[in-house]
């Protein structure tokens, strides 16, 4: 994964390694949308791009100390989201594979195994959130989340103006911040909250 690098890349890690949120973000709006491109052309699936990208750079938040010792942030990435993607692609294999034949206890095995990502616990509370929100708000965000439409597409659909789309957008998007700050750091947040950036 050939990424042309930031200028000043090592200066960023440091200061995102103590913690610095900008520096983070710049580190996130840099990288995100290559990673999650490189992701969907090994794995094909949206979701699955979707969650290893989540996944990455949570990881990379919650390891930010040893950011300072990155020479290479790029191919950093790449180990980083390589091990889930390929145990993403030998699930998928098994799955296919095994289809017709998996019984009941052998799910049921699986799931005692594998414990939930920490992305879906996250994703659990800011679903959890969403199902809070006021009806309309609800609408358009889930519109602009999970069914990927913009704007403009959700006016129509609901018969509202643009601006009326926005301001939903924009209070839901404070109230969902205001919901899960408590459970959730504000980095790992903007990372559940960014919209797809890949397709």
């Amino acid at each position: 994964m050939a990424i042309k690098p930031l200028n000043n890349e090592q200066e960023i890690l440091c200061k995102a390694a103590q913690g610095d949120r900008k520096a983070f973000t710049m580190l996130f709006d840099t990288y995100y949308q290559s990673l999650g491109l490189y992701i969907f052309k090994v794995t094909e699936s949206r979701e699955a791009a979707e969650d290893i990208v989540q996944d990455t750079f949570i990881k990379v938040w919650e390891k930010r100390e040893s950011l300072t010792e990155i020479r290479n942030f790029s191919n950093y990435l790449f180990i980083l989201s390589r091990n889930r993607t390929l145990n993403y692609l030998r699930e998928t294999a098994k799955a296919r594979e095994n289809h017709l034949i998996w019984s009941k206890e052998v799910l049921e095995e699986s799931y005692v195994i594998d414990s939930p990502s920490r992305v879906e616990e996250y994703n659990q509370i800011v679903e959890k959130a969403i199902s809070s929100l006021p009806p309309q708000q609800q609408k358009v965000y889930r519109l602009s989340r999970y069914e990927r439409m913009k704007h403009e597409e959700i006016a129509s659909l609901l018969g509202l103006s643009k601006e009326t789309v926005k301001k939903h957008m924009q209070l839901a998007l404070n109230c969902l911040k205001q919901n899960v700050r408590s459970q959730i750091d504000d980095a790992v947040l903007m990372i559940l909250l960014t919209p797809p950036l890949f397709f």
